[in-house]
Order: structure tokens, then C-alpha cells, then sequence
């Protein structure tokens, strides 16, 4: 008769301890921005960089070089070239990391520098390379590679396994480094030719600024291993190498999980003539699609690209169409990429700062994920990042009001049930 009110009680005990990991799972960990940006000047004023200083940190320094690869036939061999060409230290940090043929090319290139004494540290994130091979894992840790797995799970920090790392970061010898939005994954092969090879975009940096990036690497290797990577092979003296303003900043939800958020707010906020929005999984808050709507009542015109038909998550676009609407009545031109799978992360305000990296359009990267993104304050930069952008909105179907409208039912139904889980998507 004692077997009845034992088994509810671990129920209730077993219910409680879900509740409580979903909770902590799922819960904010720091306040989010409530109010909309107060415009208080242009992206071409001096206030703009220096409040882009102080409310993001680090500074924005000058002397930088900043050359763009576009898809896997750009950005692959000129990855591997500078890891090839290491003589002291490679930091590596990805999202997707798989073994596939482009996995082993990196993965043998790492190996070969390892063996000739180059110190090399790789951070992937637990979730995005579950799919690597583990002997592929053992031979890069038997050739003297230290790989990390971030936030691998273990039973008393289930929670943590949320946060993941988006990062995709590369620096060698502490000079060049490589950031944007490629993972290692073969459909990031190619020219964004077919549905099989993603259209992506990733950048090739030199000057001061790729000690930022070291440094946002630093920030995730310290988090993960208690070891501090330092001194000249790590940060060396870094002249001159070009003439681009560039900064390099980060977030993550232990801190400055806001961070991203507020640099796309005051991005918005600031435009006065053109927005050109490039993102591949595009889910907007309230306060943003406010934001976009003020900008383009104001006479900003705003185009935004994100995936079409071909995506790898039904559910975000879903999400993501649901939010159209007010966009689309304010007058915003929303395209949709037709080709292949669309997964550049790109925005750039009136020809003039360009912010590229991880950071997808979404509560995920806002306020979840550990995510990095360099800004660029550079006309000639910018007028080259709008010419890649008017080439992609070319392969793009736009969506009218109309059409978005007239979407199917079961579609709409679709969107309300993804928006219900759009804080974590």
C-alpha cells in the first residue's frame, strides 16, 4: 500500500529537477535592452565610433588590411595557406567542425604544423562538431594539438550545454587572422553553385586588429582550460598593414550578452541613407524590427537577403516569415536567395561600416551563444561589401506584402508555433 504515494513522490521530485534544468536552460542570464535607441547621430559623425569604443570596447583601431573570400573555393585554400605557413602558435575556433574530406585537409595541415613545433590550440564548440570522427579528434591530440570540445556535457553542468560556441575564429602567429560565417563542412565547398555548396562569405585580416581577435579567442580558450595564452608568439608588435578602421568584439552570455544586440541597434539607429542586411537565419525581436521600421520611415532604405526555399532549418524560416509583416507595410524590400542555402552574416549602413562574423539575426546569438563580429569603418571597404550584396540580391526573389499575405495557411500556422520557441532558435 507504501508503493503508491513513494513513486509519486519521486515524480514530483523527478518533475521538479526538470523543471529546474529547463529553467536554467532557457532563462535569460542578464537583463535585455527594453527601450529603442534614442538617434542622436549619423555612422559618418565622430560620436558614432567613439560610442562604438566605450559601449562595445575594444577600440576601433586603424592600419588594418581586410580582403573578402567568397565561398568555400576562396575561403578554404586561403585558410589553409596561412595555416601552412606557421611558424609558432595557430589558435582555431569553430561552431561545425566535421570530418568529410574538407575536416581532414584541416585537420592533416594542423597535424603536419604540430609535428614541426608549432604550438596549436583548437576550440570547437560540443554541439556543432558532434559529427566529427573521434579518431580524427585522437590523431590531432597524438600530433600535439591541444582540442578543446566547448562546454562538453557533464551531469552536474547539463544547463551550460545551451551555450555553445559560434565563433569562428583563425589566427596564425598572431598576425593574420580569419573570421565570417564558414564552418568545416564540405556544403561549404564550391561556388554556391547548386543546393549541395553554400553561398557563405568569411574575411582575411591583417594589422592591429588581429590581436582583438586573438584575444576574443583567449577569452573562450581561459573559460574552457584555465590556461592563459601570452606573450610574443601569442601578441606580437603588429605594424601597419592597410588603411581600414577595423574593431573586433565579442559576446557571450557570462558577459556582455547584450553586446551584439546593441551594436546592430545602434548600427540601425545611426543610418541615414542605406541598410543592406545579408543574414542567414534572420528571427527579429520587437525592438528591432521597430528599429528597422523608424530607419526606413526616416528614408533609410533597408534590404534585407536571408535564405529562401533551400535552408537547413524549416523551422527559422518559418520563425523568421513571421515577422515580416511590419517590415513589409513600413516598406522594406525583403529577398529571399534562391541559388542555395544563403548563410552570410553581413550588414552594412550607408557605405560606410560594415559588421561581419558569426552573429546570426536572432535571440540564439544575441543573448545564448558565444559570438564574435569585426566592424569596419571604411568607405571603399563598404562600397566593396554593398557591390557583393547588390550581386547576391540579383540571385534573390523579393517578397511583396502581398505575397507574404497570401502565404498558405498551413504556413502561417507554421510561423505562430515556431515563434513560440523563437527565444531559443
Amino acid at each position: 500500500m507504501r508503493t503508491k504515494p513513494v513513486v509519486t513522490v519521486l515524480l514530483t521530485i523527478a518533475g521538479t529537477l526538470l523543471a529546474g534544468f529547463l529553467f536554467l536552460n532557457f532563462a535569460p542570464s542578464e537583463k535585455k535592452i527594453e527601450q529603442q535607441l534614442a538617434r542622436k547621430y549619423d555612422i559618418a559623425d565622430p560620436q558614432f565610433r567613439r560610442s562604438m569604443d566605450v559601449l562595445l570596447g575594444p577600440q576601433m583601431l586603424e592600419g588594418n588590411k581586410v580582403e573578402v573570400l567568397l565561398n568555400g573555393d576562396q575561403i578554404f585554400p586561403s585558410m589553409l595557406e596561412a595555416i601552412r605557413s606557421a611558424k609558432k602558435t595557430i589558435t582555431f575556433e569553430t561552431y561545425i567542425y566535421w570530418s568529410e574530406t574538407i575536416g581532414k585537409e584541416f585537420s592533416d595541415a594542423l597535424i603536419e604544423r604540430a609535428k614541426a613545433g608549432v604550438k596549436v590550440h583548437v576550440m570547437l564548440d560540443f554541439i556543432g562538431s558532434i559529427k566529427m570522427d573521434e579518431d580524427l579528434a585522437n590523431r590531432m591530440k597524438m600530433a600535439g594539438i591541444e582540442l578543446q570540445r566547448y562546454h562538453k556535457p557533464v551531469w552536474w553542468k547539463l544547463a551550460r550545454l545551451n551555450n555553445r560556441t559560434h565563433r569562428k575564429l583563425l589566427v596564425v602567429d598572431g598576425k593574420v587572422g580569419f573570421t565570417g560565417g564558414v564552418g568545416i563542412a564540405d556544403k561549404w565547398r564550391g561556388q554556391g553553385q547548386d543546393e549541395d555548396h553554400w553561398r557563405d562569405t568569411h574575411f582575411r585580416v591583417e594589422g592591429p586588429v588581429v590581436a582583438q581577435i586573438q584575444a576574443v579567442f583567449t577569452d573562450n580558450w581561459i573559460k574552457a582550460t584555465g590556461a592563459v595564452l601570452d606573450g610574443v608568439n601569442y601578441f606580437p608588435p603588429l605594424a601597419n598593414a592597410g588603411t581600414e578602421v577595423a574593431q573586433m568584439f565579442s559576446s557571450s552570455p557570462t558577459g556582455g550578452s547584450e553586446s551584439m544586440h546593441l551594436m546592430y541597434l545602434m548600427a540601425i539607429t545611426a543610418a541615414r541613407h542605406s541598410i543592406k542586411l545579408s543574414n542567414a537565419y534572420f528571427v527579429p525581436d520587437e525592438l528591432t524590427v521597430k528599429a528597422l521600421v523608424a530607419a526606413q520611415k526616416r528614408g533609410v532604405k533597408v534590404q534585407i537577403i536571408t535564405p529562401g526555399k533551400i535552408i537547413d532549418s524549416a523551422v527559422v524560416r518559418a520563425a523568421s516569415r513571421e515577422q515580416w509583416g511590419p517590415l513589409l507595410v513600413a516598406g522594406i524590400q525583403m529577398a529571399e536567395y534562391q541559388p542555395t542555402m544563403f548563410h552570410v552574416k553581413a550588414l552594412v549602413v550607408d557605405d560606410l561600416l560594415v559588421s561581419v562574423g558569426s552573429t546570426n539575426f536572432d535571440n540564439r546569438s544575441f543573448s545564448i551563444n558565444d559570438e564574435a563580429n569585426l566592424n569596419v569603418l571604411d568607405a571603399k571597404f563598404a562600397k566593396q561589401q554593398s557591390k557583393v550584396f547588390d550581386d547576391d540580391w540579383a540571385r534573390a526573389k523579393v517578397i511583396t506584402y502581398a505575397a507574404w499575405d497570401d502565404r498558405p495557411m498551413s504556413a502561417k500556422l507554421m510561423g505562430k508555433l515556431a515563434s513560440v520557441v523563437g527565444s531559443q532558435l
